[in-house]
C-alpha cells in the first residue's frame, strides 16, 4: 500500500508489526505439508491525513477466498442467534416490507439471509468462495459465486431488482478498493435503501488488546472518524451506529444516500469519543504495540511453565484470529499437541504456519489434555459449556486475550 485506501494520502506511519505469516484460513491438506508455504507481511499502518488504519500489504483475494475457503459463519449458536436478531431488528426498525430484496455481500452459507427470508424478504447472497456458495444454495439461499463489483451489481439489479437492504458483515474491512465497492453499492441499492456494515471496532480492538483480530483478510480496521468523510465523498452518509458484542466488540454502521435519514446523535458522539480516547494518536498506538509484545511474553511464559511441569496442552477452535495468535507468538508442536474444531471443513487438515493437526473436540478428553488454549475466546462461554466432559475430567482453559489467564 503506497496510498491510503480512503483518502489517497501517501503519508502513513507503521505502528505494529506481527511478522510474516501465511493467510489465516489457508488450512493444509496432508498432501500439502511438504510443499512451500507462502508467508506475507502482517504490518499495520495509520494514515497521517485521515487517520485510517490498514495493513501495509494486500494479499490477492483469489488467494484468500478461492482456494477451498474453510470458514462457515454458523458454527456457534451465539453466532446464529446474533444474525437472526440482526435481520429481525433491521426489518422492524426500518419497516422493510415483505417481498423486499435483501442482499448480503460475503454471504457465506447464508445464515443472515436466512433471517431476512424468514421475515418475508427475498434473499440474495454474493460470495466468491464457490464451495461456501454451494452450501448456501443447498440451504435455500440463492447465491452468486463472484466478487462484488459494479458489473455484478448491474447483473443482480437487472435480474432481481434493486435492494432495500444490503448488508456486509465482516466484509467491508476485507475490501481493498472501497471506492469501486461503493460504486457497486450505488448501482444495486434502491434510492431509499440502507447499506449496513458490521465489523470489529478499532476502539475496542485497541482497548482490549485484540491483536489476534489482525490478519490478511482484515485489510482495514474501522473507526468513525475517517469513515464519515469517506462515505460523504461517495454520495452517502453514515447516519447511525449500533454497537454489538460479537467478535470482541463490533460496530453496526447504517449508511444511506445523503439526506435520506437524519444523522443520529451517536455518530458525532463516537467521533468525539475517539478523539477523547486518542485512539488515532501515535503514542497511543505505539503503547498498544508494546502491550502486544508483553502479551506474547506472558503467554509464552505461562505455556512454558506448564510444559515444564509435564502438562499436556492443545488448542481449542481454529478461527482465523487464532492463527494470528499462534504464528505471532511462535506457538507450534513444541507447545500444543493439536487443535480441535467443530467445523468439518477444517478437521483433518493442518493449521497454517505451525502445521498443528486439527482434530474433533472429543480429542481433548480422549487424549487427556490438561490445558486447552481457547483461541475463539470471543465465544468462550459457549465453547466451555459445550466441552463439559473435558471439564468434568479436570481439564482447564487458557484464555489468551486481553491477558493470559487460566479458568
Amino acid at each position: 500500500m503506497t496510498t491510503c485506501r480512503l483518502c489517497g494520502s501517501p503519508e502513513h506511519t507503521p505502528f505494529l508489526d506481527l511478522g510474516f505469516t501465511p493467510p489465516a484460513d489457508s488450512f493444509l491438506r496432508p498432501d500439502q505439508l511438504d510443499e512451500p508455504e507462502k508467508h506475507y507481511p502482517l504490518k499495520v499502518l495509520r494514515c497521517n491525513s485521515c487517520m485510517f488504519v490498514y495493513l501495509s500489504h494486500v494479499v490477492a483475494p483469489e488467494v484468500l477466498y478461492r482456494n477451498e475457503y474453510p470458514y462457515e459463519s454458523s458454527m456457534t449458536s451465539a453466532g446464529r442467534s446474533h444474525f437472526d436478531t440482526f435481520a429481525g431488528s433491521v426489518v422492524d426498525s426500518f419497516g422493510i416490507a415483505p417481498g423486499s430484496l435483501a442482499v448480503d455481500i460475503g454471504s457465506n452459507v447464508g445464515v443472515l439471509l436466512g433471517g431476512f427470508k424468514r421475515r418475508g424478504c427475498r434473499a440474495l447472497g454474493i460470495d466468491p468462495a464457490e464451495n461456501i456458495a454451494q452450501i448456501a444454495i443447498k440451504n435455500g439461499i440463492p447465491t452468486v459465486p463472484e466478487f462484488f463489483s459494479p458489473e455484478i451489481a448491474d447483473k443482480c439489479a437487472a435480474e432481481y431488482g434493486r435492494a432495500e437492504v444490503i448488508t456486509a458483515t465482516n466484509v467491508f474491512a476485507h475490501v481493498d478498493d472501497l471506492n469501486t465497492f461503493m460504486r457497486a453499492i450505488d448501482i444495486l441499492l434502491a434510492d431509499n435503501g440502507i447499506f449496513i456494515v458490521e465489523a470489529p471496532y478499532l476502539m475496542h480492538l485497541l482497548a482490549e488488546l485484540e491483536y489476534d483480530t489482525i490478519y490478511h483478510e482484515h485489510l482495514s480496521y474501522l473507526s468513525i472518524t475517517p469513515l464519515i468523510p469517506f462515505f460523504k465523498g461517495c454520495g452517502f452518509e453514515l447516519f447511525d451506529v449500533g454497537q454489538v458484542d460479537i467478535h470482541g466488540g463490533s460496530n453496526r454502521l447504517f449508511i444511506a444516500r445523503e439526506g435520506v435519514h437524519k444523522i443520529r446523535d451517536i455518530v458525532p458522539a463516537l467521533e468525539r469519543e475517539e478523539k477523547k480516547r486518542r485512539i488515532h494518536e501515535l503514542d497511543y498506538l505505539y503503547d498498544f504495540s508494546a502491550r502486544v509484545r508483553n502479551n506474547r511474553e506472558d503467554l509464552m511464559t505461562l505455556i512454558g511453565d506448564l510444559r515444564q511441569q509435564g502438562k499436556r496442552l492443545a488448542g481449542v477452535s481454529a478461527p482465523a484470529k487464532g492463527m494470528t495468535l499462534l504464528n505471532y507468538c511462535g506457538i507450534n508442536g513444541r507447545h500444543l499437541e493439536f487443535i480441535t474444531e467443530k467445523s468439518k471443513l477444517k478437521i483433518g487438515r493442518y493449521a497454517p504456519g505451525n502445521h498443528l493437526p486439527v482434530l474433533p473436540d472429543s480429542a481433548l478428553h480422549e487424549q487427556d489434555i490438561d490445558y486447552a488454549l481457547l483461541l475463539a475466546w470471543n465465544f468462550k462461554d459457549e465453547i466451555m459449556a459445550n466441552l463439559r466432559e473435558y471439564r468434568v475430567k479436570g481439564g482447564k482453559f487458557i484464555i489468551p486475550i486481553p491477558e493470559p489467564r487460566i479458568v
